[in-house]
């Protein structure tokens, strides 16, 4: 991105240190571009350096043991409040979302709406960060255990959920008890201070939230940095390899949130109207731009012909336009680099034989799509497993249709991937529905419905290429950002050694 020039119509925004809005050291600034609209300039973003980050987790660790030694309830009535100012400011945090993103307004503020489901959510478990009691061994002896804070937490978030996504990461990381640094994603830096300023204004105090904006510099500073103890990231599966690699070598915890090549299954007793519904949001919902996307439809060939003429008929009404226009289904991708990517792959699977492009493939051009990054919803058909565009994943508005001759190979095709986070089935069939469920080797599964629309309150995460083990939202997600430590009270009066003496009976 080019040096911003500021003008009267650019507002400029900060880094949020120690409770304060300060420039980067560096004293340079980018800019934040409207994907649907090249000429419009959302704002000027600090250019964050290693040394800002050095003055956040300064900041963090200076505040840290207060943070840690307020009680959760009191910590999670703050977050509560949290969730009422998001709420109460989810129509502006939605318009700015959509400018600064591009995804439509619906899905724009259902993102907002996730932030604030999270909060409220999370908020609950202040008081419900459970451990529990056991019997000792021993006599006279009392065994439990309790969940106490990680410390210092560095958070790293991508551009397609811009508030979800941070929210998901922050709100637990509090309630636990812990501070936290956030690199904002360099795209859609104006969602995460919207949500950082909703923090401050609900009272959490100075330096327990601090984010810094930039690009790789600060991402990396904050991965390498000595006092930081964890680092929660979402993104691509070459960083986070790359971030795991950095974190092992420092022995710090983290918990990474990468790819998806995500499968349904069309049986040849689905309800082919509610399938194609729901391929067509799974596959072109956020242009794609969705790890849970549904990028591989996996078709049985009783139904494959019908099914993939409607899909493809659907796909080519769907309006693509700017997303602050309510009638647009499909908004821009988010920079020039995604239509690269993108468009390679449409041209790997033009060029791949066997697969047919039955529509799309083009980048929009003429008119108002000129100044932004639009490219038509594109399927495939007639795609085969081991396809490039049936393994990689795309990350924008192209799926891929591939026949099938039953169930059996439906599974095994919709496993034979590197990823593991999503999949879905659609069937009449109970007893297909629950096989499904069993063999299908992936953190989330849908029955008749598409591979997007996580909740809250259920575990979010992968298997395979997908993560590292760890699994976001729910309760589950505590086990990220608290660890257990077991305590024993003897009181006995004397030395009682557990496996060694006998206990009289």
């Amino acid at each position: 991105m080019s040096q911003a020039i500021e003008s009267s119509e650019t507002k400029t925004y900060h880094n949020f240190i120690g409770g304060e809005w300060v420039a980067s050291a560096s004293g340079e600034w980018f800019e934040n571009i409207n994907p649907a609209d090249n000429s419009d300039v959302v704002g000027r973003f600090p250019k964050s350096t290693a040394e800002d980050v050095d003055r956040a987790v300064a900041a963090a660790k200076e505040t840290a043991s207060r943070w840690r030694l307020t009680p959760a309830p009191k910590r999670a009535e703050l977050l509560f409040r949290l969730g009422e100012i998001l709420r109460e400011n989810k129509e502006a945090f939605t318009r700015e979302m959509t400018r600064e993103m591009g995804k439509v307004l619906s899905e724009a503020g259902g993102d907002v709406q996730e932030a604030i489901d999270c909060t409220y959510y999370t908020a609950g478990e202040g008081r419900r960060l459970h451990g529990f009691t056991t019997k000792a061994e021993m006599p006279n002896k009392y065994a439990m255990c309790e969940r106490q804070p990680v410390g210092l937490c560095g958070l790293i978030t991508p551009f397609n959920f811009p508030m979800a996504i941070p929210s998901w990461k922050l709100i637990p990381a509090l309630v636990c008890g812990n501070t936290v640094v956030i690199k904002s994603g360099e795209d859609v830096p104006l969602s995460t201070i919207n949500l950082v300023k909703a923090c401050e204004k609900a009272g959490i105090p100075k330096g327990v939230v601090n984010v810094v904006n930039g690009f790789a510099e600060p991402g990396a500073a904050l991965v390498n940095h000595d006092d930081v103890r964890l680092i929660s990231f979402t993104g691509s599966t070459s960083t986070g390899r790359k971030i795991a690699e950095e974190c092992a070598r420092d022995n710090k915890i983290v918990s990474l949130e990468m790819g998806g090549k995500n499968a349904i299954i069309i049986m040849d007793d689905a309800d082919i109207d509610n399938a194609v519904e729901g391929s067509l949001w799974g596959a072109f919902g956020t242009s794609g731009q969705r790890c849970t996307a549904s990028s591989r439809l996996i078709v049985h060939e009783g139904v494959y012909a019908e099914f993939s003429e409607k899909l493809v008929e659907r796909a080519k009404a769907l309006k693509v336009g700017n997303g602050l226009d309510e009638s647009t289904d499909v908004g821009p991708v988010i920079n020039q680099q995604a239509v690269d990517k993108i468009m390679g792959y449409i041209e790997i699977g033009r060029n791949e034989d066997g697969a047919t492009l039955a529509c799309g493939g083009n980048r929009l051009t003429g008119g108002d799509f000129d100044n932004g990054y639009f490219i038509e919803p594109t399927v495939f058909t007639d795609a085969s497993r081991e396809m490039r565009i049936s393994q990689e994943e795309i990350f924008g508005p192209v799926t891929t249709v591939i026949p099938v001759g039953g169930l059996e190979e439906a599974i095994d095709v919709a496993n034979d991937i590197k990823y593991g986070l999503s999949s879905a089935i659609y069937t009449q069939d109970v007893n297909r529905a629950f096989h499904a469920m069993q063999e299908l080797y992936t953190g989330i599964c849908y029955i008749n419905s598409a591979t997007i629309g996580a909740e809250v309150h259920l575990p979010f995460g992968g298997t395979k290429g997908t993560g590292n083990g760890h699994r976001e939202a729910g309760t589950q997600v505590l086990d990220i950002f608290s660890e257990w430590k077991s305590i024993y009270v003897d009181y006995s009066g004397k030395l009682q050694k557990a496996q060694i003496d006998e206990v009289e009976i």
